[in-house]
């Protein structure tokens, strides 16, 4: 099953006032498309949608993780690391489905060590969507992450060209269409990417993009994108880690997530028989204009 090239969006639609949201449990449970007023916000086509980042998040160095004594290794996707977790290879179950609101599980399975269960909800409202996640394990403790991966268009009109990099946290052009999005927030620290793009444990304050980099915002995330004169979207969540990576001209990337990349190993939260892992995030619009 692809996860990353396919332009269809069947699933699960709900909808609520003009906010249309597809939801496709058969390709990782990603949300395929989102329209507001009849205008995507998803990039179609090759990487789309939104997808979720569990049971761990980003890059997991070299595959490699420790629980306790024992170490594991994981498939190598994205050499010389594991990236981005099993949920979006995988098919998932729905629980539930209603007009504005769906729900969906998965069980946990090899290549991931550990039994366990991963549920998935979403609630759409006319100017917002919230989604959660959480996850259980059914019998050893282990350590896991969750986020999510949509890929934003940079440009309401044709998805943007000839694209600038501001260096500030801002990001404009005019593609021809409208401007491009703009991207705005307030992180106390970025996390030092290496070379490797692994973080290297130091704290930094934060730099200009382009970015591909995580930052630390100990206030819950709040970032927002701004397509001006058409749009405003706010992506907020209680977890302070958040993503942001806007280095390709179609799309951009704001990433909420319970911990930093290669946090199995920076980082790590363990989910146990009385403590899930359980994160949420909202996006929350407003028409411009």
């Amino acid at each position: 099953m692809t996860t990353e090239d396919t332009t269809e969006t069947k699933g699960v639609r709900l909808t609520a006032g003009d906010a249309e949201l597809t939801v496709s449990p058969e390709d990782g449970c990603r949300i395929g498309s989102l329209r507001i007023g009849g205008t995507e916000l998803l990039r179609q086509g090759p990487r789309f949608g939104s997808f979720p980042m569990v049971p761990w998040c980003g890059r997991t160095g070299l595959g490699r993780f420790r629980n306790g004594g024992r170490t594991h290794q994981l498939p190598v996707n994205s050499p010389p690391h594991a990236i981005h977790g099993t949920g979006r290879n995988v098919e998932w179950a729905p629980v539930s489905t209603g007009q504005s609101s769906a729900a969906f599980t998965y069980d946990l399975a090899d290549p991931w060590p550990y039994e366990g269960r991963v549920t998935q909800t979403f609630e759409l409202s006319p100017d917002s969507l919230t989604v959660t996640m959480s996850v259980e394990t059914e019998g050893d403790s282990f350590p896991a992450q969750a986020g999510w991966h949509p890929w934003f268009l940079r440009n309401l009109g044709d998805g943007g060209a000839d694209v600038e990099i501001g260096a500030d946290a801002g990001i404009g052009a005019d593609a021809g269409i409208g401007p491009d999005v703009e991207i705005a927030f307030d992180a106390a620290w970025q996390e030092e990417r290496g070379e490797d793009h692994l973080p290297t444990g130091r704290r930094i304050a934060p730099k200009p993009g382009p970015w591909d980099d995580c930052f630390g915002m100990p206030q819950g995330v709040d970032v927002t994108l701004t397509w001006p004169g058409r749009l405003e979207l706010k992506v907020t969540s209680r977890t302070e880690w958040v993503v942001v990576y806007d280095e390709q001209a179609e799309a951009v990337c704001v990433e909420p997530q319970s911990g930093p990349p290669n946090g199995l190993n920076l980082l790590p939260r363990l989910v146990t028989p009385i403590e899930p892992l359980e994160i949420a995030m909202t996006w929350s619009w407003r028409t411009l204009g």
